[in-house]
């Protein structure tokens, strides 16, 4: 049940991360990660590709634990209490197995069961979620035929079908035509105003600057920036748009420059 926008409150946080630190060997991909996200809000979490967007967001659903630091999740330990959390999280990354054998429905009733959901439950969400994604006519279609904006399609109504209280989303919008973008965009602004809380990475800069209520900036493994798009303009000296911003806070604008410069010699030009 979803829970009236008016009374949506910002006081804990529903997901805490403190000094949370990360090694892939003897690199290390986190460098001491500090963020609160409460309830109600949509953080988008940007960086270059590296720099640990993905990482974090495996580790806030508990598919990573071999790191230092504290994480909390609806006051739950990632750590110590990992299905806890992944009970009440709803996960969409940007690539998944999908069972390509399986049908949508198929798929998304499995899906449910592991939420522990009854399966005509299931079935009447996934065929209305199917059919507002134009999935109608393929949902028992094996998935082996779909493009890649298809899946993408299943992937975003099995990560909400169950109604998580926190949403993670790695690049969620990979493959999907416009118009399938434009409504993932009001889905989200909509979860927002009844409580649900989104912690969603992409490179689309101009979807993360529309939708999101605060952008958190990583860079080689550290947060750079943390705050509005208003005040990370402010911070990066008035830049017109947030990949600007991008640009200014990690330093990427001289690099980009230069490759384009390089680009253009290489072909001839």
């Amino acid at each position: 049940m979803l829970t009236n926008p008016e009374n949506i409150g910002h006081s804990e946080p529903v997901i805490s991360i403190r000094n949370l630190k990360m090694w892939y060997g003897s690199k290390q991909a986190l460098r001491g990660i500090n963020i609160d996200i409460h309830k109600g809000q949509i953080v988008g979490y940007i960086g270059p590709n590296g720099a640990g967007k993905s990482t974090t967001l495996k580790i806030v659903i508990g598919l990573l634990s071999d790191f230092e630091g504290d994480v909390q999740v609806l006051g739950f330990d990632v750590k110590k209490e990992p299905l806890e959390v992944k009970k009440r999280i709803g996960y969409v990354p940007e690539n998944a197995s999908l069972y390509e054998q399986l049908t949508p429905m198929e798929y998304l009733t499995f899906v449910g069961r592991l939420y522990k959901m009854e399966d005509d439950v299931v079935s009447k969400a996934a065929t209305e979620l199917l059919a507002l994604f134009d999935l109608t006519d393929s949902k028992d279609k094996r998935m082996h035929t779909f493009s890649k904006g298809m899946r993408q399609k299943v992937l975003l109504i099995s990560g909400l079908i169950h109604n998580p209280d926190i949403i993670v989303l790695d690049e969620p919008l990979s493959g999907l035509d416009a118009n399938a973008v434009i409504l993932v965009k009001e889905i989200l602004s909509k979860l927002k105003g009844y409580g649900k809380t989104i912690f969603y990475s992409s490179h689309l800069m101009d979807v993360v600057e529309k939708i999101s209520d605060r952008i958190v900036v990583l860079n080689n493994g550290e947060i750079v920036a943390d705050g509005t798009f208003e005040e990370l303009n402010q911070e990066a000296e008035a830049s017109d748009s947030l990949e600007g911003i991008f640009n200014h806070l990690t330093g990427n604008i001289e690099q980009t420059v230069s490759k384009a410069d390089d680009f253009i010699k290489a072909i001839g030009v």
